[in-house]
């Protein structure tokens, strides 16, 4: 019985970045012995184990065979048979295909090390074709290490292309995709991971609208989502970026957080009036401050507000007036007091036409000072 450091911890150590996440590779072993030792079953379809100290994942070396559509299609085979070796090849990329034994020397049959050297996102055996999860996941890669000159393979590319146009893409399911785009978005250049599936034809599969954006130009969205990005903004303002002004298709089809869908369509709704903020008269104003339930609801509204900077023109210099005249705006209405309106009498609907009333004048008397 051997065990192995394997995939992402590698990787990143050899490349000098922070260790997050460590898996283990088990050669030699049974799921008895696993048992014995006091490591706890992962589900009922893997063989894969939790350390009983660490709480740290160690997978039975196993090889794989296609057996159906989709990323689920495949049939796994574990025993203490199996090599290193065959374990690794079934991964995605060589850099990802790498081990280290205990006394961290790294077994790298794939030659993953010289292509990080040379920064290529490379396959590591056709059977790559077979998962059309990796055609996100390379994406999501070429996003992460985009910083540090990397790029996928063009025999790499090619296979995605394949997979892209075969169909097998439609078999992922909307909560599958949709982790791997959301944490592809909140890489360093989420933009990249837009552009490799555009580049193998992945993206008018998966988010037609986002694909029509595209001409001669970058479009709009993908530099307001590249601007997001270096601002380090949330999950929520990412996916705003990018799809606003797409609708609600592209939400429903990935079963997208609510959070997210809500933001991206106010945004899409009142986008205009965020850009036009300084020249709206206090009443649309105050209309655009109800739809965001500013009241109760204020992240909401300050992730509107950048969306809204992130989208400008100027966003990279910083520069973006209607943000701070937006949160004055904001506070100013918030600032409207009900309990003397409750002990003048109003009750009910006359209540709220009341606070409406006052909160209309606390922002006439905003707008006259700015």
């Amino acid at each position: 019985m051997q065990i192995f450091k394997v995939g992402g911890a590698v990787r990143d150590r050899l490349l000098g970045r922070a260790v997050t996440d460590v898996d283990w590779v088990v050669v030699g072993a049974t799921t008895e012995q696993m048992h014995a030792l006091g490591y706890r079953p992962v589900g009922a379809d893997f063989p894969v184990f939790l350390h009983p100290s660490t709480g740290e994942e160690y997978a039975l070396a196993r090889t794989e065979r296609k057996s159906g559509r989709g990323y689920g299609g495949f049939t796994f085979h574990a025993s203490p048979d199996v090599t290193l070796e065959e374990d690794l090849i079934r991964r995605d990329l060589t850099i990802n295909a790498m081990a280290e034994d205990d006394h961290g020397q790294v077994i790298d049959p794939y030659r993953g090390k010289e292509d990080l050297e040379a920064r290529i996102l490379r396959h590591v055996a056709p059977a790559f074709a077979e998962d059309p999860l990796r055609v996100l996941r390379v994406a999501r890669f070429a996003a992460r290490y985009a910083g540090l000159g990397f790029h996928v393979a063009k025999e790499t590319l090619a296979l995605m292309a394949e997979l892209s146009a075969s169909g097998e893409l439609e078999a992922l399911t909307p909560e599958r995709s949709w982790k791997e785009i959301s944490r592809a978005l909140m890489e360093d250049q989420p933009q990249v991971f837009i552009q490799v599936l555009r580049d193998c034809g992945a993206l008018k599969v998966l988010m037609p609208e986002v694909s029509a954006l595209f001409d001669a130009s970058t479009p709009h969205n993908l530099t307001a989502l590249e601007q997001a990005a270096r601002h380090e903004q949330p999950l929520t303002v990412r996916w705003a970026c990018l799809v606003n002004g797409l609708g609600k298709g592209i939400n429903e089809r990935f079963k997208v957080p609510r959070d997210c869908q809500e933001l991206a369509l106010l945004v899409g709704r009142y986008g205009d009036e965020g850009h036009q903020a300084l020249t709206l008269a206090p009443s649309a104003l105050l209309e655009l401050l109800q739809s965001f339930d500013v009241y109760r609801r204020p992240q909401r509204f300050e992730e509107f507000i950048m969306v809204c900077q992130m989208g400008a023109p100027n966003a990279e210099e910083g520069s973006y007036p209607q943000a701070d005249y937006l949160r004055g705006a904001a506070e100013a209405a918030r600032g409207v007091a009900v309990k003397p309106l409750v002990e003048a009498g109003f009750t009910g609907q006359q209540l709220g036409e009341a606070l409406k009333a006052e909160r209309l004048k606390a922002l006439e008397a905003y707008k006259k000072l700015h």
